[in-house]
């Protein structure tokens, strides 16, 4: 096994390829010393008196050595106790009744410790494209976890034994192996889909990945801030990736090809992808050049002063994200953010639209639907006022399904006809914007992140590739205004009359901001889209202007929503609301 201990997030590395069969290979590997090792300097700050169990473990000057106190664990797991002091081998003063109470603290406190630290395997193995022997490999991995969570479990019961003398009258299987397992390989490249820097095709390339739910994980931030700014600048020959340092996910983001080359320390980020990107086969990315590439946690030496919070950089016809290493960015919100700012630029050179809202086929009545697309900023209330339709009265018989989670793109057919394209097969949400036990319900299938603190998120899949990348007819456009109070002169929904007056409404972005961002009050953001649009504002405004005037021209309503969720005391009532005016809304079409 192999440990890393970062200044973002302690991690461990468990080696997948080890079919685990006795307790020294957990007790005698190089990471349960390293984690010792960081648990008693927690110990020591906290000025914890479990300290106290190290005491006969310390040299004559007074350091701790880990590698006794590693015998004596191991004799533990064999020996009881008060045997051991006996034995006199180990310099305990203490008598069993003094000595248990200090040593079963430690036991608790580091179990603990070991649960709440970041954990994955990983295995590498080669590709087959043979459907059966992927799942063979697949089913040698979770056999391969199963088998250390069980002993894991099992060591951690047999040394409370040895130390209390009593086994446990209530058994809980609780998480302790590796959170998400990978299976990873080392491919070869195409020419034609290789860039300039060889490092790129050197690191393993992860195939399969396997989650061992509830997944939390802890990050040192928990919102995003500022744009990406763009730069005319040339950056492939400037770095390289160590292939014992990186890992690359290659990911669709919606119709594009993107590979994310993510350093080991925030793998906890890149597990998140696999939630809420569709996963890239081989057979794809090797085979030609990926429209984009992000690198998330290259050293902070290779930035200016004005990309610390990352960066956009084309060259050779590929756009690329660059993010450096340190805890500002340890958020998913800067991973996710930076591949969808690379989506919407590569949409507006395609001429496309690129849109930030929700996108849902809505039906009432078993008789009536609307395609019915939603524009707004983070937090503006989107994904929370299709998840409130979930709470209207049965007897509406109203049910949808989300096609656009947060962003995608706006084009026009042959025929005509707006259309729209998704990018996400899943949600990267708010947990106190959700409807009360909706996250709970999804524990399953969820990726927690930071849950009990302020803007705490859940990553959940919810569509299929094939809903979100095929292009599907849009009848309304509307503005989500979560800021103004619903009354005689404001209501829930509203149309508009005049087409520079809508144009206004959508290009001055307006919002309440919730904290979920850096940004807190009223703000404005171009287009309520500060990942692309800003930036190519000049390209985007001709786009968005003649995009207007189509759907003016072929009979798209576009209109407003108010969501009231930047109002205090409106935060469940007011997209409940919403739902309730837009369900109505869609009832009472061609009454």
């Amino acid at each position: 096994m192999k440990a890393e201990n970062t200044n973002l997030e302690r991690i461990a590395i468990i080696k997948g390829d080890l079919k685990f069969i006795n307790y020294g290979q957990i007790i005698r590997s190089s990471l349960f010393k390293k984690l010792i090792k960081t648990f008693v300097k927690e110990l020591e700050v906290k000025k914890s008196h479990i300290v106290e169990t190290l005491e006969p473990f310390k040299n004559e000057k007074g350091d701790f050595e880990e590698s006794r106190f590693i015998d004596f664990i191991y004799l533990l797991n064999i020996n009881t106790l008060e045997e051991i002091i006996e034995s006199g081998y180990f310099n305990i003063m203490s008598n069993y009744k003094d000595y248990s109470p200090l040593i079963l603290g430690f036991l608790e406190g580091f179990y603990n410790y070991w649960r709440n630290i970041q954990r994955f395997m990983i295995k590498t193995d080669i590709y087959s494209d043979d459907e059966n022997i992927k799942r063979s490999k697949a089913h040698s991995l979770a056999s391969n976890n199963d088998a250390f969570k069980k002993m894991v479990l099992d060591l951690y019961r047999n040394i409370h034994f040895s130390i209390t003398g009593k086994s446990f009258s209530i058994y809980r299987q609780l998480p302790s192996g590796a959170q998400v397992a990978f299976l990873t390989d080392k491919f070869n490249f195409s020419q034609e889909a290789k860039s300039k820097n060889e490092s790129l095709y050197q690191v393993p390339y992860v195939w399969e990945a396997i989650f061992e739910p509830p997944v939390i994980f802890y990050t040192q931030s928990s919102k995003r801030d500022g744009v990406f700014p763009v730069k005319e600048k040339r950056i492939l020959q400037n770095f390289y990736l160590d292939c014992d340092e990186w890992f690359a996910i290659p990911v669709k983001v919606g119709r594009l090809l993107s590979i994310v080359y993510v350093q080991k320390e925030y793998l906890a980020l890149g597990a998140g992808l696999f939630n809420l990107f569709e996963l890239a086969s081989p057979e794809e990315f090797t085979k030609q050049k990926p429209d984009s590439v992000v690198f998330f946690g290259l050293d902070q030496s290779f930035f200016e002063e004005d990309e610390m919070l990352g960066f956009v950089a084309r060259e050779d016809d590929v756009y690329y994200g660059l993010i450096p290493n340190h805890s500002e960015i340890d958020y998913f919100g800067y991973m996710k953010k930076m591949m969808l700012t690379l989506h919407n630029i590569i949409q507006i050179e395609k001429k496309a639209l690129p849109v930030h809202g929700a996108f849902a086929k809505i039906r009432v009545g078993g008789k009536k639907s609307a395609n019915v697309m939603l524009i707004g900023d983070s937090g503006a209330g989107k994904s929370e006022t299709l998840e409130a339709i979930n709470k209207l009265p049965k007897e509406l018989a109203c049910d949808f399904d989300i096609l656009i989670d947060d962003m995608g793109s706006l084009h026009f057919s042959e025929e005509g006809q707006l259309m729209a394209v998704g990018t996400e097969i899943g949600a990267f949400v708010r947990l106190d914007d959700l409807q009360p036990g909706y996250a709970y319900s999804t524990m399953d299938r969820s990726i927690f992140m930071n849950p009990n603190i302020v803007n705490a998120r859940v990553i959940v899949p919810q569509m299929s590739y094939e809903e979100i990348s095929k292009s599907t007819r849009v009848d309304y456009v509307f503005y989500i205004n979560n800021y103004e109070e619903i009354n005689d002169g404001a209501p829930s929904i509203e149309l508009f009359d005049d087409l520079d007056t809508a144009y206004n409404v959508f290009s001055e972005g307006k919002r309440m901001a919730k904290g979920t961002t850096g940004e807190v009050g009223m703000t404005k953001t171009y287009f309520a889209n500060p990942f692309g649009a800003v930036q190519l504002k000049d390209q985007h405004e001709i786009i968005a202007k003649d995009t207007f005037e189509k759907m003016e021209a072929t009979g798209v309503k576009i209109g407003m929503i108010r969501t009231q969720l930047g109002i205090p005391g409106y935060e469940q009532e007011g997209p409940l609301l919403a739902a309730k005016a837009l369900i109505k809304f869609i009832d009472e079409l061609k009454k």
